[in-house]
């Protein structure tokens, strides 16, 4: 059983929703927030697996994202036809966006998606996340990519240390430097992320080392 809270401000909506949302097999509504400043006290009021969440509720909303993140899987609703604050969204730690537009079965899709462990945008949020991370991806010095391969290819960082010669707390700094410049949250994205733009392959292999690479 997958329980939700609904966060909007606009009450036909929020109760439309609920009512489509309890149509559906192992959903249970336990709350709606009307107000930004309800959220905190009804995540601890309440058990929420997955918080969906109107960016639209209040100007600070996007601020709260990654608050709210560390409580509860937040899937994005919004109005918003801009694939930029989307994307902004992704960054800041939500796991889904979804525009109100869409149907029922869209969200369902998010929500299914969210429970895997997965996330879901769509098309055009994930254009935007590409091309910021193609663009910072040339930022990236040739020893973070041998750490981006190391980690594609399932190594842990004292492994990483040991195959590169350097140490385990050079590799920890090496990370956060990568995170920070690809946008992305933990090793699991890294390592989908090489995977994806082909540094390692889907079995995990690494492919040809970049030539030249620095020494720390």
């Amino acid at each position: 059983m997958t329980h939700l809270v609904i966060a909007d401000d606009h009450a036909l909506f929020r109760q439309g929703l609920k009512s489509l949302l309890l149509l559906q097999p192992d959903i249970e509504v336990d709350a709606e927030v009307e107000h930004a400043d309800e959220l905190e006290q009804m995540l601890t009021s309440n058990q929420c697996d997955v918080l969906l969440l109107d960016l639209q509720m209040s100007r600070w909303m996007m601020d709260l994202i990654p608050s709210l993140s560390r409580r509860a899987k937040v899937v994005v609703l919004t109005a918003s036809e801009s694939p930029e604050i989307g994307a902004n969204a992704m960054r800041l730690g939500a796991r889904a966006v979804v525009h109100k537009r869409f149907a029922i079965e869209t969200l369902m899709t998010a929500l299914v998606a969210v429970n895997q462990g997965l996330v879901w945008m769509p098309p055009e949020v994930q254009t935007v996340l590409a091309n910021a991370q193609a663009s910072a991806a040339r930022e990236l010095t040739p020893r973070e990519y041998e750490i981006v391969r190391c980690v594609g290819s399932g190594l842990r960082n004292a492994e990483i240390g040991e195959q590169l010669s350097i140490t385990e707390a050079t590799v920890k700094t090496h990370l956060n430097n990568i995170f920070q410049k690809l946008s992305l949250r933990d090793r699991l994205e890294l390592a989908r992320y090489a995977i994806r733009t082909g540094l390692v392959s889907a079995t995990g292999q690494a492919r040809r080392p970049v030539d030249g690479a620095d020494k720390d």
